[in-house]
């Protein structure tokens, strides 16, 4: 082939005057398996930007932290999405996050800001209360429980299924809400957590592998289910899914959650740019679009989850059918962080007794 030297110029000018983001202007999301997206919102995030998003999907909460500690410094990814407050800890302390402190966060109210160096960004929360099948109570005549405590009497007997706390996320946060309303075991000599949940036990509590073992097969509220437990641990934005999901939409809703004082947990959701990414900057634009109207207004009806931008319009059927509860229940991110383990492991030698 005979070399063309003006051919080959033109390609090399090509080459320069083709844009950076469009040659390798990439980075890369790492998030829970359970992470969704609109695909037309994170286009809207590429053509506004340049940058191109692939999502990395790592297992759950615990072992995506669990692999971002071990490889800080050197990422699977630029940014991390779905770390929660009780795995929060951890992570700051392994330095797998850098500061970067969002215009947006302005939108945010302060409550949900829980690290004042800005490693790590709320994006979201949800409240993690018990769900109950409508009907059930209904037909029975019973009515609901006001207090955790309530769970243990009687005529709850063999009503709950709550996921493990060693093995899912919502699990741990119910754990922790029992540690909060009834006592450490390791600095109080009275009645404790332990002591509750011996008690629960002895009431036939059902405790699945994970939530959706606990929802979709134990909890007699969801649809499709076979299960016969009224009673579930799961979000107080459940409910809304049962009805975005239902086929006939018009039809009232099948679960409520319950929001009374100290009966739920909050967790917060946070993101953060990964200690030793390559395009700092990419990653920072990313945080941004994480707190916008964009994606801030996209999320409930994709993960279920509450905005944090204060200036978010939540879908109807989650005014309708979604409840945030006013007293939630809160553990301080380093107490949970000093102690999960150890919860853990008392539970565990407690509830297999």
């Amino acid at each position: 082939m005979k070399f063309r030297p003006v051919l080959f110029l033109a390609i090399l000018m090509m080459l320069a005057a083709t844009p950076l983001a469009a040659q390798d202007n990439v980075i890369t999301l790492v998030a829970y398996d359970s992470f969704n997206i609109s695909e037309d919102v994170l286009a809207q995030f590429t053509e506004e930007t340049g940058i191109n998003v692939e999502i990395l999907r790592a297992g759950d909460t615990g072992l995506m932290v669990n692999q971002a500690v071990l490889t800080t410094g050197n990422p699977l990814g630029d940014v991390m999405f779905g770390i929660d407050n009780t795995f929060l800890t951890r992570a700051l302390e392994a330095d797998v996050f850098l500061p970067y402190e969002s215009s947006l966060l302005s939108t945010v109210p302060e409550t949900f800001v829980l690290d004042g160096e800005y490693r790590v960004t709320p994006v979201d929360f949800g409240d993690v209360c018990l769900n109950y099948d409508i009907s059930y109570f209904e037909d029975a005549g019973l009515a609901l429980p006001e207090t955790l405590a309530d769970l243990t009497k009687p005529e709850y007997s063999g009503l709950l299924v709550t996921p493990s706390p060693a093995l899912s996320s919502p699990g741990l946060a119910f754990l922790a809400a029992t540690v909060a309303v009834f006592g450490d075991a390791d600095d109080n000599d009275g009645y404790t957590y332990l002591d509750y949940w011996q008690e629960l036990v002895a009431n036939d509590v059902f405790i699945s592998e994970g939530w959706t073992d606990a929802y979709y097969g134990q909890f007699s509220g969801s649809a499709g289910s076979e299960g016969n437990r009224p009673l579930v641990v799961s979000y107080a934005s459940s409910p809304p899914a049962e009805v975005y999901y239902a086929e006939d939409p018009e039809a009232p809703a099948p679960t409520a959650a319950i929001t009374a004082p100290d009966t739920c947990f909050r967790q917060i959701e946070f993101a953060g740019i990964l200690n030793g990414t390559d395009n700092v900057e990419g990653a920072q634009q990313f945080i941004d679009f994480l707190l916008s109207l964009p994606f801030q207004e996209d999320m409930p009806l994709n993960m279920f989850v509450f905005p944090v931008n204060s200036e978010a319009a939540l879908p109807d059927v989650f005014v309708e059918y979604a409840s945030i509860p006013e007293q939630p229940v809160s553990i301080d991110a380093d107490e949970i962080d000093a102690n999960r383990d150890r919860w853990i492991q008392e539970w565990t030698e407690t509830t297999l007794r």
